[in-house]
């Protein structure tokens, strides 16, 4: 359907300088207007650690989602007062999952169901907002709400990916649509709910769908016209390496795939990037590992070519995936050095592994583990046999299948060493059950039922990781899911939010709480922005409770069935406004 393009009531000064310009012929002063909003390029994007705005998902392309300012700092944050927000339409009242991503005085987030919002940073005034007016077979094979995690900035351009299949590729100033580009018909299978990732020369996307058994792939497109330069499947097809790991014909509609946005070293000028669970969940209907299921891959961008691969859980059949993002980390482990990338792993595993050579440096278990027990000093993983159902037979395990920690973005402060998880305390019964392939139709062949973690404090914990040794520093626990995203800052502090309803400020030294907001209008599901825009600091979170939790959490999702829903964007500075 036709996308909707809709503006703030009265156009901006800057609309009306660029039309008056155009219809006079000033065509230097067009440009110069345009020249307000500064062009998003490779260059200042590997150069984003020292940029005051959050040019990308994870601020930079290493996935530190660490801030180097200090503005706000252990001292004062205590001041922190709301400088303005935005209430979105009803109509969208789903999980708010996005990051808010900041150019210069630009500010832009996305919503449940593809529209994508710009505003004043510092005044809150609305820009712009695109409206894709999705069809009603855009969400029929939607898994886990009908999210969108954010868009992606390159040049003047802002990319979104929908669930349609759809890319967009919108003008930053205006909103107005630039190109629009399908990877695959919406409703038999896959969908888009992932932020991309713009790199050099190319908008690098991935594909949901494994719970429908839609074959995995990542892709890169053009970001001058959405022309696909490469695209790789993440299981490999019968006759390609390791597609032997599979039973002959059930590559292709294996899963596997690859739904959260990756990371990136420009220096080595590697793609990191997770890839998720195989189809069906019953591991006994699919012998064999299941590559590249729950693996890490590495990739040449040019080309999608593999460099190296990690799996994290062999032939999984507990939906433990392996999306969650791979950090880029310098660690020292044992005397030794490494360029490492740290992951917290749904299978309840705090990994360290070399990104030069995909070894595993270390495993350590940060939440209750019975599945997967441990690794061998080779790095394969130890899993307990008679953790797999059969059909007819039913088992009891840790984690749940919403893991050990989910897609909830961790925050790695590299000068203190410090990685701050938000875990998650579940266990689950899981019984098999037997399952054909119909494609756009649910793939599982088992059955579930989350039950709380023996001996835990609570659903949710907010954990500080030393990386060096993988060892637990401080948490913070809570009787709700902990399912918000964390963003941490030079001055030693972490944001996160919680389904309480408040964001919160922690000392990232100590654990202890130094702020919380006033109570919001919805919980938090999302990851905090932190940003500077004419000399001042603010941090943006989105509230509004939805996702996984309230679908399939089962007692968890009964203890948050009174947190109320509603999108608001909020953001906060030192004074307020």
């Amino acid at each position: 359907m036709k996308a909707r393009l809709a503006t703030a009531t009265r156009p901006t000064a800057l609309a009306l300088g660029i039309a008056l310009a155009a219809s006079l012929g000033l065509g230097a002063i067009a440009a110069a207007n345009a020249d307000e909003y500064p062009a998003v390029t490779y260059d200042r994007l590997t150069a984003a650690q020292d940029d005051p705005g959050w040019l990308t998902y994870y601020r930079t392309y290493n996935g530190h989602a660490h801030s180097p300012l200090k503005q706000i700092d252990t001292s004062n944050v205590k001041t922190l007062k709301q400088a303005w927000t935005y209430k979105f339409p009803a109509e969208l009242q789903q999980g708010f999952e996005a990051t808010p991503i900041v150019n210069g005085n630009y500010l832009f987030v996305t919503t449940p169901k593809d529209n994508v919002y710009a505003f004043d940073a510092t005044t809150g005034k609305q820009l712009w907002k695109y409206e894709p007016k999705l069809g009603a077979e855009s969400f029929k094979t939607a898994c886990c709400d009908v999210v969108n995690r954010g868009v992606a900035l390159y040049g003047k351009n802002v990319y979104v990916a929908m669930l349609s299949g759809e890319v967009a590729a919108l003008d930053a100033q205006t909103g107005a649509l630039v190109w629009k580009k399908s990877m695959f018909e919406p409703g038999l299978g896959y969908a888009f709910s992932l932020a991309p990732l713009a790199i050099d020369g190319a908008l690098v996307v991935g594909s949901a769908g494994g719970e429908y058994g839609a074959r995995g792939f990542i892709a890169a497109l053009s970001p001058d016209d959405g022309k696909v330069l490469w695209k790789r499947f993440t299981i490999p097809g019968a006759s390609e390496k390791n597609g032997n790991t599979w039973p002959d014909g059930m590559q292709e509609h294996g899963g596997a795939p690859a739904w959260l946005t990756g990371t990136y070293d420009a220096d080595s000028r590697t793609l990191y990037w997770g890839v998720g669970n195989p189809g069906p969940w019953l591991a006994d209907l699919r012998p064999g590992d299941n590559l590249y299921s729950d693996s890490l891959l590495a990739l040449d961008p040019k080309t999608g070519d593999l460099k190296w691969h990690y799996q994290y859980t062999r032939h999984d059949t507990w939906d433990y995936d392996g999306v969650n993002t791979p950090v880029l980390a310098k660690i020292q482990y044992e005397g030794k050095d490494y360029d490492a990338i740290i992951h917290a792993d749904r299978n309840g595993y705090f990994d360290a592994i070399d990104r030069g050579t995909g070894k595993l440096i270390y495993a350590k278990a940060f939440v209750k583990a019975t599945s997967v027990t441990g690794y061998t000093p080779e790095g394969a993983p130890i899993q307990d046999q008679s953790k797999y159902p059969k059909v007819g037979t039913t088992i009891e395990t840790c984690p749940s299948f919403l893991g050990g920690k989910n897609w909830w973005s961790l925050s790695y402060d590299p000068e203190r060493h410090l990685a701050i998880v938000p875990a998650l305390h579940a266990c689950m019964t899981l019984s098999g059950k037997s399952v054909n392939f119909m494609e756009g139709l649910p793939y599982l062949g088992e059955g579930f039922e989350i039950k709380p973690e023996p001996g835990s404090k609570g659903f949710g914990e907010l954990q500080a990781i030393d990386v060096n040794t993988g060892k637990k520093v401080w948490s913070h626990w809570s009787k709700l899911p902990w399912n918000g995203g964390v963003a941490t800052t030079a001055s030693g502090i972490a944001f996160s939010g919680a389904l309480d309803g408040h964001l919160y400020a922690f000392d990232e030294a100590t654990g202890k709480v130094l702020w919380q907001s006033p109570k919001l209008a919805s919980g938090i599901v999302s990851q905090p922005a932190v940003f500077e825009s004419g000399g001042k600091e603010y941090v943006a979170v989105l509230a509004g409770y939805g996702g996984a939790n309230p679908i399939w959490g089962g007692p968890m999702a009964k203890a948050a069935e009174k947190v109320p829903r509603g999108g608001t964007l909020y953001v906060f500075a030192l004074g307020g406004a």
